[in-house]
């Protein structure tokens, strides 16, 4: 079995109207929901085999909010530019081009394209919208990350930041 774990990058700020899309970092908001999303993953779940990430910098500094709380071997964490501005079938050709020794495989990436993907390889489930570091998990029934299919993937578990808002 492999499982697949979305993590939409966490939210970005728009204060700078010069910057390019692709180099918007994370807002105050971001980083809070990052270190808590990541935190709860950590006591809550089992940790990636792999880490794949957009070159955008919002992604990025999600996916290294992670991979700090998780003391994770930075040797299995991998840049992909492609995950940016991708489409459903071009992240299903990412995830099938991954090594098989890799049961788990956390990608981080935007929207609308994780939305999309999740509600294409998910048998039973549909999302109106992952929200920003908004995590999906799919169990895949394959030995191999190349037998990727739509509509193979069972849900495993969502989480979102709204679960962790004035739990104070």
């Amino acid at each position: 079995m492999k499982q697949l774990i979305f993590v939409r990058h966490a939210k970005s700020d728009w204060g700078n109207e010069f910057l390019k899309d692709i180099d918007r970092p994370l807002n105050d908001r971001g980083y809070t929901d990052a270190y808590a999303l990541s935190d709860w993953f950590l006591k809550n779940k089992q940790l990636p085999d792999q880490i794949v990430s957009s070159t955008a910098t919002r992604a990025l500094n999600t996916a290294l909010i992670f991979a700090r709380s998780f003391e994770f071997n930075m040797s299995c964490f991998a840049l992909e530019k492609e995950i940016y501005e991708s489409s459903v079938e071009r992240l299903i050709s990412i995830v099938r081009e991954q090594n098989d020794a890799k049961q788990r495989l956390m990608l981080f990436g935007h929207n609308p394209a994780f939305t999309n993907v999740c509600n294409e390889l998910s048998d039973s489930l549909f999302f109106d919208n992952v929200p920003t570091c908004g995590l999906v998990a799919l169990n895949f029934e394959i030995k191999s990350w190349s037998e990727l299919d739509k509509k193979k993937g069972t849900l495993d578990f969502y989480q979102f930041p709204k679960e962790f808002k004035n739990k104070d």
